[in-house]
């Protein structure tokens, strides 16, 4: 015996193993956020046996302690486990990658000083070099069908469009009005350059100098409806401009589009002749207000030649596809105004005609719409040879997952391809495979191929796949608590789907009778309209966070959720409070019916609309013990002028502040109304530098209930937007999480349970 003790030592081969086998799983940290890669933008080569893709990681400043930076890089992989090789690196992110038609290159956008570029990589050896140097910048590139020019997108401001002689011949000005008072035209915008800035001088001079001022900084002049952004006032308009270049050093881009409008979703048209693009319908209106968007023709040599394809008062197009023969159309339509799911449609395609239009019975919100090739064969000509049997391929949120989708044109026929546990957040086909990125409960983001053959909603092929990557191998070391997913009925007879986690304690264990009970946090989701699930990707950590550190969580899809259908997104309608807040509690009782659950330390916390609703529900309910309400919106009033998020107000409640049947409505939905009866202990938070929600929100509902003398605290995240919990500043993001757990701590930690 002593003999084996003294080779184990020695070796060190037995005893090291037997403790692997036996290691325990790790909880998941705060800091875990930092380890988090996502996959994304994927690109399969024209031959099918490569797929180029995006890799996004938090990585330390190397300039500032303490602080992180978002990398994003481009990845080549052979379709194999274990091929994924970095194609970039580097200080600069590259991202928007795309093939050239013979695959021996790469396109892609790379930031030069302060300014978006295309960079053109070859694949059979050499450095990416520089193809565009525009000062507008210059980003997502799509290579022409022949291969030899580049079609990108431009941003240009409004003064800049003034002043170039390319992108606005003649110099003119808009032809809508910009909507200065007491001006009848546009003429303001064109000063007479003789005339010097005088304080002192005359009301010439006196103007001269007034947009010195602005030039300057030192004033903003805002004439226009939409001028706050997400992060700043924004005064004066942009616009998307579509620009080609041959695919050579030292050319020169040329605009496809001009003026004061702006062209998204650009897309060749496969005898590159031609670009279909979305811009907005009515060209007499000002952007702000124009609603409508048209779907578009261009000429791709640039000689502006356009013509309207689709174009109807009161609706929108977006997201067109082509597909490979040029015969066929698919593309999004929704009403203009209203609470709306984009709804799908195929249409034929003859060159500049469009026919047949069609829309596909499929509630819920498509995406990334891509054509690609069925399994099944089309009919043979008399050759005997087959017709290319193409079908249109996409994603849409649905149950709590993000499956994929196939749609044969033909028939109209959507097919589900994948299941409801987990999410496929990016995706591009190679023949009759798929190649994308999943996110679910056990890892947050991976690479998998898998055939398209025989999938459906019993064989999906998300459970079929080949992981191709390893990047958030990590995980495989941690302790993960799964949710139990579980439904309910509510007044309106709709079936709101929710799922509890256990605290990772217990995650494993069946246990009727826990030895100790654990606090259960009712965690909500906001928009109103978007929608948590297993295979939903922004909320993975925060949930295995909160689990490891010894909380239950209970999440809902109330009514007002996206990923349920029109109807079901629509039933909250004029009832942002009192439905939704039936829905989530109905979820939270029975959650608290868990044996492990201690009933008496609960606590609730949800972020924009969700932080709306937290503040609502402790206006109307005593049960939590503490709650947390982020960048929300408390009154709805006030809403109006301060988010950008504005046209929620009439969209959901019928009308404005000033209309009396609003008005009503507006305040019997708004939290601020009942702040007298808020009790419970609640933590505010809000970004400095928000302005979809708006920071005043927030500031009315701290200093009320301070006034009030209630146990509240109000946190200003300094630089914070409204996307702080998902893509801020990762120090901010960490300092987040933190703060709600210490909160909750105060009132429901272990200490508080013997009390």
């Amino acid at each position: 015996m002593k003999r084996f003790l003294l080779l184990t030592a020695v070796l060190g081969l037995v005893v090291p193993m037997a403790h692997a086998q036996t290691a325990p799983k790790q909880k998941i940290v705060v800091t875990d956020l930092t380890r988090i890669k996502q996959v994304s933008s994927i690109k399969t080569s024209p031959d099918g046996k490569q797929a180029v893709y995006t890799l996004t990681t938090i990585e330390p400043d190397a300039e500032k302690k303490e602080e992180y930076e978002y990398k994003t890089h481009l990845y080549l992989t052979g379709l194999k486990p274990g091929t994924s090789k970095a194609l970039t690196h580097g200080s600069e992110s590259a991202r928007q990658p795309d093939w050239s038609p013979d695959g021996k290159s790469i396109a892609f956008a790379r930031t030069v000083k302060g300014k978006s570029q295309i960079f053109v990589m070859p694949l059979d050896g050499g450095e990416a070099w520089q193809l565009t140097r525009l000062s507008y910048g210059a980003s997502s590139p799509q290579w022409s069908p022949d291969g030899k020019r580049i079609l990108f997108t431009v941003n240009a401001s409004l003064s800049e469009i003034l002043k170039d002689s390319i992108l606005n011949p003649g110099r003119a000005v808009p032809v809508w009005s910009l909507e200065k008072p007491g001006f009848a035209n546009n003429d303001f915008i064109k000063p007479d350059k003789t005339v010097k800035a005088n304080p002192d001088g005359s009301l010439a001079e006196i103007r001269a100098y007034l947009s010195k001022d602005v030039e300057d900084k030192k004033a903003k002049v805002i004439n226009r409806l939409n001028f706050q952004g997400e992060s700043t006032t924004e005064p004066e308009l942009s616009f998307t401009h579509l620009y080609s270049i041959e695919v050579k050093e030292n050319a020169t881009a040329r605009p496809l589009t001009r003026g004061f409008y702006s062209f998204r979703a650009p897309v060749w048209m496969p005898d590159g002749q031609g670009v279909l693009a979305v811009t907005d319908r009515d060209t007499l209106r000002h952007p702000d207000r124009e609603q409508d968007a048209a779907l578009v023709w261009l000429a791709a040599d640039g000689s502006g030649k356009r013509l309207n394809l689709l174009s109807e008062p009161g609706r929108t197009y977006s997201a067109p596809a082509i597909s490979p023969d040029g015969r066929r159309l698919v593309l999004l339509t929704s009403s203009a105004q209203g609470v709306n799911v984009g709804q799908l449609a195929v249409a034929s395609l003859s060159g500049t005609t469009v026919s047949d239009f069609q829309t596909v019975a499929f509630d819920r919100a498509a995406g990334s719409l891509k054509w690609g090739m069925t399994s099944v064969a089309g009919p043979k000509k008399k050759t005997g040879a087959s017709t290319p049997a193409y079908a249109v391929f996409f994603t849409a949120p649905s149950n709590g997952g993000v499956p994929l989708y196939q749609l044969d044109p033909a028939t109209r026929q959507v097919t589900q391809l994948s299941d409801f546990n987990s999410g496929v957040s990016a995706f591009d086909l190679a023949g009759n495979q798929v190649v994308f990125a999943k996110t679910e409960v056990a890892n947050p983001s991976e690479l998998y191929l898998a055939g398209l053959t025989g999938a459906s909603v019993e064989k999906p092929l998300t459970t079929q796949a080949v992981k191709l990557s390893n990047h958030n191998d990590w995980v495989t070391g941690k302790a993960l608590s799964f949710p139990e997913k579980r439904t309910y009925r509510n007044s309106k007879g709709q079936t709101v789907e929710y799922w509890i986690m256990k605290p990772t304690a217990i995650a494993g264990s069946n246990t009727a009778a826990p030895a100790r009970k654990f606090p259960l946090l009712l965690n909500m989701h906001g928009g109103p309209t978007a929608m948590w699930g297993p295979g939903e990707a922004s909320m993975w950590h925060e949930f295995q966070y909160f689990c490891a550190q010894g909380y239950g969580i209970v999440y809902a899809n109330p009514r007002g959720s996206g990923g349920y259908g029109v109807d079901f997104q629509r039933a909250n309608v004029k009832d942002w409070g009192t439905g939704p807040t039936e829905d989530v509690l109905a979820a939270a009782t029975d959650a608290a019916r868990e044996a492990w659950v201690d009933t008496s330390r609960q606590v609730i916390t949800g972020g924009s609309y969700a932080g709306y609703l937290t503040a609502w529900i402790v206006a109307h309910d005593n049960r939590f013990k503490a709650a947390f309400s982020q960048r929300g919106v408390y009154d709805l009033t006030t809403f109006m002028g301060e988010g950008n998020a504005w046209r929620l107000v009439p969209n959901y409640f019928g009308g404005y502040p000033w209309q009396k049947q609003a008005e009503e409505v507006l305040e019997s939905n708004s939290p601020y109304t009942f702040v007298e009866k808020i009790r419970t202990p609640l933590l505010i938070k809000h970004g400095e530098n928000d302005l979809r929600t708006g920071v005043i929100q927030s500031e009315m509902m701290y200093k009320s209930l301070k006034i009030l003398g209630r146990p509240v605290e109000y946190v200003r995240m300094p630089g914070g937007t409204h996307e702080l919990s998902r893509s801020g500043n990762v120090r901010q993001r960490i300092d987040r999480m933190l703060r709600i757990y210490e909160f909750f701590e105060r009132y429901v930690g272990e200490k508080n349970s013997r009390q």
